[in-house]
């Protein structure tokens, strides 16, 4: 964990997701607006928020207009830019035939530059591999001196994902999930306290009314959550200085050293 004083605020989208890629395009973009008036440094989307997701918004990917798809995201980079605001959103990455896509976040500066992208490694537990080619490494960037981690979905299952970006000295893993199942906000919940990491979860309008988004402390509590069932944004503070979180880093330099031995 960082050693930092400043706070920094961070949105997390609930957004619709159609097949439409340029309706989901024009929806993100209007969430985006709304996350910089509210003064947030990064805004993160859920997984597929762009693309649609395969087995739910798209069932074919020979029907995919992968065209479509890029002048999107290039607009939206775009918008990132005039708005100053980083942005993780969720899409499907086209991969040279036969590969499948990967499955995949991209993270995009407020330059509007596409910095770097996380496509989701661990993809066999929900059958997605049928659909999804997996990708090989974690993902990391640094926005005001706080380090971002990502992950996608089915991979909150995975402690060792977790634990392995709090060795990276990371302060936040944005977790983007289409998924309905409550216990992927409970295992959030305790990879956020054991790991002393942030961890903001986002999903889709379709899944919230069992799984809502939101931002989880490093204790292990929701700092905000979004409402059920509704396109939402939620703006939380990420702010060390909490007394609630007093003890995070002996917790971090106390795990590290014991496993080290």
């Amino acid at each position: 964990m960082t050693n930092l004083a400043h706070p920094l605020n961070i949105a997390v989208a609930q957004s619709h997701i159609t097949p439409d890629v340029h309706a989901n395009g024009r929806h993100l973009r209007a969430l985006m607006q709304r996350a910089a008036e509210k003064g947030a440094r990064l805004i993160q989307f859920t997984e597929c928020a762009l693309s649609g997701r395969a087995r739910n918004q798209i069932n074919n990917w020979h029907r995919v207009d992968w065209e479509a798809l890029d002048s999107e995201l290039t607009e939206t980079a775009d918008h990132a830019r005039k708005l100053r605001l980083w942005t993780v959103i969720g899409s499907n990455h086209r991969l040279p035939p036969p590969r499948e896509p990967h499955n995949s976040l991209y993270v995009i500066s407020d330059k509007g530059v596409i910095v770097t992208r996380y496509d989701k490694r661990l993809c066999a537990s929900d059958g997605s591999s049928l659909w999804y080619t997996p990708g090989l490494t974690s993902t990391t960037f640094v926005i005001d001196g706080y380090r971002f981690g990502c992950a996608l979905s089915t991979e909150v299952h995975y402690p060792e994902l977790f634990a392995a970006y709090e060795r990276l000295s990371t302060d936040v893993v944005l977790l983007s999930c289409y998924a309905e199942e409550a216990i992927f906000a409970i295992e959030a919940q305790a990879h956020a306290a054991i790991n002393a990491l942030w961890v903001g979860l986002a999903t889709p309008v379709a899944t919230s009314r069992s799984l809502p988004g939101g931002l989880i402390g490093p204790d292990g509590n929701f700092v905000a959550r979004a409402r059920r069932g509704q396109s939402a944004l939620v703006v939380a503070t990420i702010d060390p200085t909490r007394p609630e979180y007093a003890d995070m880093h002996d917790r971090t330099r106390l795990r590290r050293a014991q496993g080290d031995r």
